[in-house]
């Protein structure tokens, strides 16, 4: 397998991990641990807030460590302490310690992901990097897709340490995988090469902290805060909405999710893919177009069939999201420290949007009575997104370079 193909792939995995394993699983494990443990559902607030914490510190570590120590190493550092916080928590018989892993372990996925940016950019080619990081963002629903495999074999019986165990030596095995072709392919230094980008004409690199205020790295800092504002509410309050307001069954619910689930394992590199021909701003346009009918359904016609289409939708945008910012930031930045630098910085931003989203989307249905409100303020922020990504300049490096702003 070449080497670009290979990086991808297991960033592919290391983000199944990272995000799947270390984020996803507990949600899914949440009874049997209750029944082990005795916290309740206070504590499972508590440890899901810890979590985004924890992802908002290794987004600002990995920008601070990161051009350190190089993207590869600080890869390969987060898979390590990745799968070592997943065996740990089998081990524990103590609810504050799996809250702590719990809170590493989201630190990690921003950890793996930010300096994902620097690695992608040298080893994939210029014209295929909204390919590569869509593939790279799919990676998410495999992880999940792993959970829902391990969890009705184990847990019936009672055995939830057991699927802890396995994905924690799962990840044991890429963390291993990583280190040998990363270091195989040289790409274990501060200074690694930048896989060729087109020509352009030479300019005169300001200093990064200029290159960090020009107007299209706002845009994407601004945009990244309303992708968490938006999306993380809309999954929050879904199986809420459903069940108890719209009174669907637990099966549609299930039914939703598992199509959630089950499109995010291809929406990614088929966006990825079609990002490298249309244009990787055409392509967020089609994925906010998408988030804003999701989210419209909801409110206008959230019955029979239509919420299945809904998630098909919803689906279709938000993994294809996180591999189309990092791909066009990759394109724009004009080294690979700026490329970290704003990357990590967005992350923050996405993380601290998703915060008060789930918050001021929790007032809103509690002051309104319903969650119909909720889905028509995300479709009017996927509006807002358009408006934003029209206003992004085009992917070439001349353009970034001059800091300057283009409408379609």
């Amino acid at each position: 397998m070449r080497l670009n193909a290979a990086v991808v792939v297991l960033l592919t995995g290391l983000v199944a991990a990272t995000y799947g394993f270390g984020i996803y699983l507990f949600a899914q494990l949440v009874p049997d641990m209750q029944a082990s443990f005795g916290f309740d559902f206070s504590y499972v607030g508590s440890i899901t807030a810890s979590a985004q914490l924890g992802f908002l510190l290794g987004a600002l570590l990995a920008v601070w460590l990161t051009p350190k120590i190089g993207g590869g190493w600080m890869i390969v550092a987060s898979g390590t302490v990745c799968a070592l916080a997943l065996l740990l928590i089998p081990l524990s018989n103590n609810i504050f310690v799996v809250g702590v892993l719990l809170t590493l372990l989201a630190g990690t996925a921003a950890t793996v992901f930010v300096p994902m940016v620097d690695v992608i950019a040298s080893v994939v080619a210029y014209r295929y990097r909204g390919l590569a990081m869509g593939l790279v963002s799919s990676g998410t629903s495999y992880g999940v897709a792993i959970n829902s495999l391990l969890v009705p074999l184990y847990v019936p019986q009672g055995e939830w340490r057991s699927v802890w165990w396995l994905v924690g030596l799962l990840t044991v095995a890429m963390a291993v995988l990583v280190l040998l072709v990363f270091k195989k392919g040289g790409l274990l230094g501060q200074n690694v090469p930048v896989a060729a980008a087109p020509a352009t004409e030479d300019v005169a690199l300001p200093s990064l902290r200029l290159e960090l205020i020009k107007p299209w790295v706002l845009l994407i800092w601004s945009m990244n805060f309303l992708i968490g504002f938006a999306t993380f509410p809309f999954q929050t309050y879904l199986s809420s909405y459903l069940r108890t307001e719209l009174g669907f069954g637990v099966q549609y619910s299930a039914q939703v999710w598992a199509l959630i689930g089950f499109v995010g394992m291809f929406a990614g590199l088929a966006i990825g893919w079609l990002s490298d021909r249309i244009g990787l701003r055409a392509a967020m346009l089609l994925v906010y177009g998408c988030v804003v009918l999701a989210a419209l359904i909801f409110v206008v016609s959230p019955s029979g069939y239509w919420p299945l289409v809904a998630a098909v939708l919803f689906s279709t945008a938000f993994y294809p999201i996180f591999g189309l910012i990092p791909a066009y930031v990759s394109k724009l930045a004009s080294s690979s420290a700026m490329a970290v630098s704003i990357f990590g910085i967005a992350n923050v931003m996405q993380g601290s949007g998703g915060m008060l989203g789930n918050y001021g989307a929790g007032l809103l249905a509690n002051h309104s009575g319903s969650f119909a409100g909720v889905y028509a303020a995300i479709s009017g922020v996927g509006v807002l997104l358009i408006v934003l990504t029209l206003k992004l300049p085009r992917e070439t490096p001349a353009t970034a370079a001059a800091g300057l702003t283009a409408s379609c």
